[in-house]
């Protein structure tokens, strides 16, 4: 087998949560792309129906799912099992914000944090176990994280402790698990602008200063996300886990502040 023909997934099936727009479906075309049967879930049917139609023109087939993946991921791990009786990928794609408001993390409510956590961890928790029981022949695991989780991120930090949870679930998960031949990593993506990002910050008129920010100039998109997924979930990455990767043109908590020098 040739290095190229180790990112085919043919006949594997993959779970995406969030999948239906923005990075998450970035994800799950990609793993169509590499021939995997994708199950989608995501809280709104139309727009898991469009990611569907996407995946079933590259020629593969999608499963719906759909429903909030808090306390869901049973469900969804079982309707790949009734579909396509097995299930080798898990991506756990959900995350970010259901709060309009931010605060400083001393005046945030109770609720907003345990709300926080419940999306961001606790539903990536509950995805990795699911998924850990339906993969007797060992599989791959990725949790979509943040580089918030790796610093001190004011008036998110709800949202940062929670994925900085989430890097250290993967990394002890991924030494837990690495005797049934299930690998776990997390990626980090830097400023995608994604439909999501544009509702939550409303930053339309700043993209070009934001690019600024970004060592090779130009902020991501979902491929640049979903390339290192497949990656991950694939025969080419079969000697990685544990691992944290943060996909973001180059910009690191020591560069979040780089400009171009001016000519």
């Amino acid at each position: 087998m040739s290095l190229l023909d180790q990112f085919r997934l043919d006949n594997q099936v993959a779970v995406v949560t969030g999948s239906g727009q923005g990075i998450g479906r970035g994800i799950a075309w990609a793993l169509a792309d590499a021939g995997a049967r994708v199950v989608l879930n995501a809280r709104r049917l139309t727009d898991l129906e469009e990611t569907a139609a996407g995946i079933r023109e590259r020629g593969t087939d999608a499963l719906i799912v759909e429903g909030d993946i808090r306390d869901f991921s049973e469900t969804v791990a079982d309707g790949a099992i009734d579909a396509f009786g097995r299930l080798d990928i898990w991506v756990n794609n959900v995350g970010g914000s259901d709060e309009k408001d931010v605060h400083a993390l001393i005046d945030t409510p109770d609720e907003t944090f345990r709300s926080q956590l419940e999306l961001n961890l606790t539903s990536a928790f509950q995805g990795c176990k699911a998924a850990a029981k339906r993969m007797p022949n060992g599989g791959a695991i990725v949790n979509i994280t943040s580089g918030a989780g790796t610093r001190g991120s004011p008036f998110t930090g709800p949202y940062a402790a929670a994925k900085a949870g989430l890097i250290n679930l993967t990394q002890t998960l991924a030494l837990e698990l690495a005797e049934q031949g299930i690998r776990v990593n997390c990626v980090s993506p830097g400023p995608v602008v994604t439909e999501a990002y544009r509702a939550v910050l409303g930053i339309e008129d700043k993209l070009d200063e934001l690019a600024r920010t970004i060592p090779l100039g130009r902020t991501g998109t979902p491929d640049d996300i979903a390339a290192m997924v497949l990656l991950l979930c694939s025969d080419a990455g079969g000697w990685i886990t544990g691992e944290h990767h943060l996909i973001a043109g180059g910009r690191t908590q020591r560069s979040y502040q780089y400009k171009p020098k001016q000519s």
